[in-house]
């Protein structure tokens, strides 16, 4: 068995530490690029949203470099995510590539047993005993949780650095030294390092950096390619971001789920404005809007993939929000024709109308 898996932000890296603790060959693509993006929108239906396409094109270039199964997320709720794994299956075969996929929905969808099942069949292949494969297992989640704690804490704090770049720079060298560690137990003491290095990063005391979150669909809010990495670019224009959903959110919202613990404060935020679940991560997007004007920002930003049924639902119901908590919203619709140029004199122009908007609210103090 050689395994893959589709990029996620930095689920690479904790993907690497699982397989290298279970003893299984795994192979990663490359980073997301434009090349893996041109092969994936060549297969695939014209109306697909842009992570299916990007996703398959990473699968497409590790499959040439011998994997030979896929692991990916599921969801069974009203969304296309949920047909992603049959569709995708159907292309590669009619490809000529003969890939096994392993799809791990949640636990209240498919049922723990199934969950279960679906696991073990990967980790027949693991040599390791028991008490070994569950270590990696926790391993990789300490590695994840630990990775979102030093990136969230690299962005955030990016807009009150003493010598601008620093928390960038160190967030790029965290990322480079914890891939290339020879273990999971290096991985995290490298990890452990740099995110004591970032929480000691020479802050500005008179700065009072814009501050937006990000928010929107799941994928496109975390996997840099997809968003033109925004994050990389707020950061160097001196702005702290937040980010509420991260691989790690996502594993503990899918754990708690099946006892309907998960995202509490979310489900509270968002009830005003839509208290049920309509499918991808739409009430999660209106409940953060919610967050962001409750924790202090001066604007938001949501991005989708074009097509995103759910997130144009929260779309719809953002102004409403805006209008009551006055929270500047900005959307950012991206597919595979988006312009950067365009793309990021919008965000530019967002951030000069938070800055000047509070600019008003100061002269008027």
């Amino acid at each position: 068995m050689k395994v893959t898996f589709p990029h996620l932000g930095n689920v690479y890296i904790a993907a690497k530490a699982l397989f290298q603790g279970l003893g299984i060959e795994c192979v990663i693509p490359p980073l997301s690029n434009k090349a893996a993006l041109e092969i994936g929108s060549l297969y695939s239906p014209e109306e697909i949203c842009l992570p299916f396409k990007i996703q398959l094109g990473n699968y497409i270039q590790s499959i040439e470099q011998g994997a030979d199964t896929v692991i990916i997320t599921g969801s069974c709720g009203p969304c296309r995510f949920g047909e992603y794994g049959e569709m995708q299956m159907n292309i590669l075969r009619k490809l000529g590539y003969d890939v096994k996929f392993i799809v791990a929905d949640s636990p209240s969808d498919i049922g723990i047993r199934e969950l279960f099942k679906r696991i073990g069949y990967m980790t027949a292949y693991s040599n390791k005993n028991k008490i070994q494969k569950i270590k990696s297992l926790f391993d990789a989640i300490k590695i994840i949780e630990l990775m979102d704690s030093v990136e969230g804490e690299a962005r955030y704090k990016s807009g009150f650095e003493l010598r601008k770049g620093e928390c960038k720079r160190l967030l790029n060298k965290c990322k480079s030294e914890a891939f290339n560690a020879e273990s999971p137990g290096e991985m995290i003491e490298v990890i452990q390092h740099y995110n004591e290095k970032i929480k000691n990063v020479e802050f500005d005391a008179q700065k009072n950096p814009i501050k937006v979150a990000v928010i929107g669909e799941i994928y496109t809010i975390i996997e840099p390619f997809s968003n033109l990495y925004i994050e990389d670019r707020l950061m160097e224009m001196g702005v702290s971001t937040k980010r509420r959903l991260t691989p790690s959110w996502w594993v503990k919202n899918t754990a708690l789920s099946p006892l309907g613990l998960n995202s509490m404060d979310i489900k509270k935020a968002s009830k005003d404005y839509m208290a049920l679940c309509i499918g991808g991560h739409a009430r999660e997007c209106i409940g953060e809007a919610v967050l962001a004007k409750e924790d202090g920002f001066d604007g938001a930003i949501q991005i989708f993939p074009l097509g995103c049924m759910p997130e144009i639902v929260s779309k719809a119901i953002l102004p409403k929000i805006s209008k009551d908590l006055g929270l500047p919203i900005m959307t950012l619709v991206v597919d595979e024709m988006t312009g950067e140029a365009g793309y990021l004199t919008r965000v530019e122009a967002f951030i000069d109308l938070l800055e000047r908007r509070r600019e008003d609210v100061l002269s008027r103090c």
